[in-house]
């Protein structure tokens, strides 16, 4: 038992160590712009990089742990936001409205079409043959693609309320602005793309000014120095049901199920459960030397934009909490898990336990390496131990545990 005391008491101050810059999530790789990067896209295999002065970067992402700038477009004097949509891209150039450029070839992209704004073109989201552009004073615009060498102006949406319309979620027949000055998330109508109207309106309780906002089952999640998450089940009745804290300040947010991936500034990157909106929990964090604006999801991994590096590759390694019956946690594949209510041992951790007395039974040890649970195969009730950091001892294997409520 001194031999696993020791063991144990090593592992713990190594995963401390890890634990001041991270938890559960994993750097991948590294790609470093000329700039640095206010916002991105990504596609199965490119990752495409706002940065600012020095045009779009287009980035191979087929080998997330080497990505590599592969093309370059500098149509643009300034670019703050960018998507993307089959081959083209779509890139808000400040001052200089919406660029189209044909990706096909991502190592020589082309403009093909243009189209100048009435402000600042911050962020643009593509639906169909639209492009909404939020374009900061200048409110929503709305404008045809559906030939993309000669975009048009459709609809224009501008409240009376001197907002700064700094991002922009389109689901169904709705788009949601993130507004800052007055702190708004503005529900607009575009189900009139050229007579777009105001359908719900939310001033937030607090925040630094809404940066970003995505849409998700129901829910808007706004990056705001926190992340405020909002029932918009209803458009024309938009209303707070919860907020997770960020150590530093949101800015930017994307959402994949129950799992939301926050970019925090300073603090770098942050995952949460919001598999209960009311209650969002933190499940896992990667704090880096720079201050990261933007998320993007890549498969298996997500990406953020980073002032002044480029851009981050991460990788999850904990779990996504399904909301389900028996309340149980899947296994994570790289040897940290965070559980809540029930702990799953799978039969690997198992099925030599117990064959004899030099083959130890498994069981969950706390963070002083004392007994705390016997495990056995299959569902383990853990919801009367205290949240934090345990580590599950079979005969193969030490893996990290992580309670959480």
């Amino acid at each position: 038992m001194r031999t696993t005391m020791v063991a144990v008491v090593c592992l713990l101050l190594a995963a401390t160590t890890a634990s001041a810059d991270s938890l559960n999530v994993r750097l991948v790789g590294t790609y470093t712009a000329p700039e640095g990067a206010v916002s991105m896209a990504v596609t199965d295999t490119l990752a495409l990089i706002a940065d600012f002065s020095h045009g779009l970067r287009i980035v191979s992402i087929v080998d997330p742990a080497n990505p590599n700038e592969i093309g370059v477009f500098t149509g643009p004097a300034t670019t703050m936001g960018v998507a993307v949509k089959d081959t083209l891209a779509f890139v808000a150039a400040h001052s200089n409205g919406l660029y189209i450029v044909n990706i096909a070839d991502p190592t020589n992209p082309q403009e093909v079409g243009q189209w100048g704004t009435s402000s600042v073109s911050a962020r643009v989201r593509v639906r169909d043959t639209l492009a909404f552009v939020a374009d900061r004073a200048g409110g929503l615009s709305i404008v045809s693609i559906a030939d993309p060498t000669h975009p048009y102006s459709v609809g224009n949406y501008i409240d009376t309320l001197g907002s700064v319309h700094n991002d922009v979620a389109v689901a169904g027949d709705y788009a949601y602005a993130a507004t800052g000055l007055q702190n708004l998330l503005e529900v607009i109508n575009v189900s009139d793309p050229a007579n777009p109207t105001l359908a719900g309106l939310l001033t937030m309780s607090s925040g630094v000014g809404p940066q970003g906002v995505v849409v998700s089952g129901g829910y808007a999640y706004v990056a705001n120095g926190d992340i405020i998450i909002v029932d918009v089940s209803d458009p024309h009745d938009p209303h707070e049901v919860g907020s997770y804290v960020s150590p530093n300040t949101a800015f930017g947010v994307e959402v994949n199920g129950s799992i939301a991936y926050v970019a925090d500034g300073y603090s770098g990157v942050r995952v949460v459960d919001v598999s209960n909106p009311q209650q969002p929990q933190e499940l896992g964090y990667y704090d880096t030397p720079a201050y990261d604006n933007g998320i993007a999801l890549a498969g298996d991994y997500f990406c953020a934009s980073e002032d002044p590096t480029g851009m981050r590759i991460f990788e999850y390694n904990g779990l996504g909490v399904e909301e389900a019956p028996n309340s149980v946690a899947q296994k994570a594949d790289h040897g940290t898990i965070v559980v809540r209510g029930v702990l799953y041992l799978p039969r690997d951790m198992t099925e030599t336990a117990g064959v004899s007395d030099r083959v130890p039974r498994p069981v969950l040890l706390d963070a002083m390496g004392r007994r705390a649970l016997d495990l056995h195969l299959g569902a383990n009730d853990v919801s009367l131990l205290t949240p934090g950091v345990y580590f599950a001892r079979s005969s193969s294997q030490l893996t990290r545990v992580t309670l959480v409520r």
